[in-house]
């Protein structure tokens, strides 16, 4: 007899029937000594439930956990894979979420569709294993370890989650490089990146830096965000243009209480227009600054400068891959 706890934490006793529930469950047997791909996958056919497992150190070497016929595949949620050796097992739609991979061999696995939210991943192999369409979920096993400690008050003990996240973070990223899959190898590379922020002192210039970069161009994975930033940042001098005012030939161009609605208009459409290619340091000379204006207008092509040049740096670095 042995006892096995569910989810819902309740507990029963099972009787040890040959390689029944007990045999899976019980973390006091060891299972390392035989392959055990092909009972595992006759349990499940059977209706066993494999949430849970104890399978440390357990050799799966070409496990089929295909469920042929059903929208979701076999459940080895919550199990307990620490070490184990999972090469070329089909995992098609498996659900592997809140299970232990720590350390397992998953190479040339096919993970398609699997669902590996809040798997702790730390040191598993993944090389030539089939990783599109994974559900990773929102936030890695670390990461959330990491923001409870914080949450918990052991800012110390968060580090070392973010630098586990960092690191789970940076494998899966050289994996998808190596398969070609490169806009899941960005996605890792982002969160590669914030999770080393986050070991960074709270007060510190490295981390506002590398936040700005982040709200600005995604760590350089995100060309969207510089041309949003561009075109805000157009829209914003060209109001303050409005405000204090531009001249063209002579006349006066900006915010006048006196002029109605319609030519006011007009002339923030000539502030606008100012703005654009003063932004992309063009410099036509039919609308030049006034007073202010001027720091105004210097500022704002410094800015245009280094935004395209990063612009042109990002997008080549997406289309080149």
């Amino acid at each position: 007899m042995c006892e096995y706890s569910f989810k819902d934490g309740t507990q029963c006793q099972l009787e040890d029937a040959g390689e029944g529930l007990c045999f899976w469950h019980d973390p006091n047997i060891d299972k390392r000594h035989e392959p055990l791909a092909q009972k595992l996958s006759q349990q499940v056919r059977r209706g066993y439930s494999m949430e849970g497992a104890q399978l440390a150190h357990a050799n799966l070497d070409g496990l089929d956990f295909v469920r042929h016929g059903h929208n979701e595949g076999y459940s080895l949620e919550d199990a307990d894979l620490f070490h184990a050796s999972l090469r070329k097992a089909h995992l098609f739609k498996a659900n592997l979420s809140h299970a232990s991979l720590m350390k397992a061999d998953c190479r040339e696995a096919n993970l398609h569709l699997a669902n590996l939210e809040q798997a702790n991943l730390l040191g598993a192999r993944f090389d030539d294993a089939r990783i599109e369409n994974i559900n990773w979920g929102d936030q890695m096993y670390h990461e959330t370890l990491a923001r409870h400690a914080l949450q918990q008050n052991h800012p110390q003990q968060a580090n070392q989650y973010f630098e586990q996240a960092e690191e789970v973070s940076r494998n899966l990223r050289k994996v998808s490089e190596h398969q070609g899959l490169f806009g899941l190898a960005g996605e890792f590379f982002i969160k590669e990146m914030t999770n080393r922020r986050y070991q960074m002192a709270k007060v510190s210039w490295p981390r506002v830096v590398s936040k700005v970069v982040d709200l600005f161009c995604g760590y350089g994975e995100k060309p969207a965000r510089v041309v949003g930033f561009s075109l805000v940042t157009i829209f914003l001098f060209a109001v303050a243009y409005g405000c204090l005012g531009l001249s063209e030939g002579g006349h006066f161009v900006g915010w006048q209480s006196h002029l109605t609605l319609q030519q006011n208009l007009l002339d923030f459409g000539n502030a606008l227009y100012f703005s654009v290619v003063t932004f992309t340091t063009l410099g036509y000379g039919d609308i030049v600054p006034v007073g202010y204006s001027h720091i105004l207008a210097a500022f704002e092509a410094f800015l245009g400068s280094f935004t395209l040049a990063l612009f042109v740096v990002v997008f080549v670095k997406k289309m080149t891959r």
